[in-house]
């Protein structure tokens, strides 16, 4: 495993976690001022700025790209899956001209959560067969576009309104149906908040290998966790062992960036400076 203690060369910082600070080009400019080298910026965040102008900031600070969030939320009722397919492909677009690697992909839970509007429904199973056929169309479109997919697995408590796909085993069976050859078009993003605790994980991080794990995202669980969505933990303040899931992909061939990706409302009301401190700080230690 490598040696994160001397410095920060493999630290990734999703834009996200400085979503209350500032706007994309701010936290470029503290990503440059603290010496991070890669972001993952969200489509939110592109927007209010530009696309262009996103694209430009990027180039001009020497920026790598550990993916683009997010695609998804596929889950609709029949009126609400044409605007899903081609809200996905705009996200194909748009990563395209930033230059992300991949796009994570948040598949949604049930319709009425993931596309607003959709008829009422509890059929899970439904939205998880849905969701296979959406990935197989946006997986031909952004073929063209050479965008590999990532599917992110969320944790049980999102099943309903985020994701419906829960576990490794369930993203990795995705990959399995639809790109049996492995050849590169889809794999995971793999966030150790939402799989810390499952007891398959190990051997699915295996089953998965090099060409399936295309980002690995950190933060940590919390006990106990205010708010399953804003309250994330930054590394080493809660109960996740993070250097175990970090050897076991690098034990698979990974050599990415290792993401750090907190949605706190604590973390959010502290200064820019100081969370990109702390985050330092931890990948160095902790990470």
């Amino acid at each position: 495993m490598r040696d994160f203690s001397a410095d920060h060369r493999w630290l990734s910082l999703n834009t996200a976690t400085l979503r209350k600070q500032g706007d994309l080009l701010e936290i470029i400019d503290a990503c440059a001022r603290h010496g991070i080298r890669a972001i993952d910026p969200w489509r939110d965040q592109v927007a209010a700025v530009g696309l262009d102008r996103a694209a430009r900031a990027v180039r001009d600070a020497g920026l790598d790209l550990t993916g683009y969030c997010r695609g998804g939320m596929f889950v609709a009722d029949a009126a609400h899956r044409t605007e899903a397919r081609d809200d996905n492909r705009r996200a194909v677009d748009e990563a395209k001209a930033l230059g992300a690697p991949c796009i994570v992909l948040v598949v949604g839970g049930l319709p009425q959560y993931s596309r607003p509007g959709s008829v009422l429904s509890r059929d899970i199973a439904g939205a998880r067969a849905q969701v296979d056929d959406a990935i197989a169309e946006m997986m031909e479109y952004a073929k063209q576009a050479n965008m590999p997919l990532a599917v992110e697995p969320l944790h049980p408590t999102y099943a309903a309104d985020r994701a419906c796909v829960n576990t490794t085993k369930q993203a990795l069976d995705i990959c399995d149906r639809l790109d049996p050859r492995r050849t590169g078009a889809l794999g995971v993003a793999l966030d150790v908040y939402h799989i810390w605790w499952d007891p398959e994980l190990l051997p699915q991080i295996a089953r998965a290998g090099k060409d399936r794990l295309l980002a690995f995202h950190v933060c940590d669980w919390l006990v106990p966790t205010k708010d399953v969505l804003n309250d994330r933990g930054m590394m080493g303040d809660g109960v996740i062992d993070i250097k175990s899931v970090r050897a076991a992909v690098e034990a698979q061939g990974f050599a990415g960036y290792s993401e750090i990706e907190i949605f706190s409302e604590g973390w959010w009301a502290k200064p820019m400076d100081e969370v990109l401190r702390t985050c330092i700080e931890r990948h160095r230690t902790v990470v």
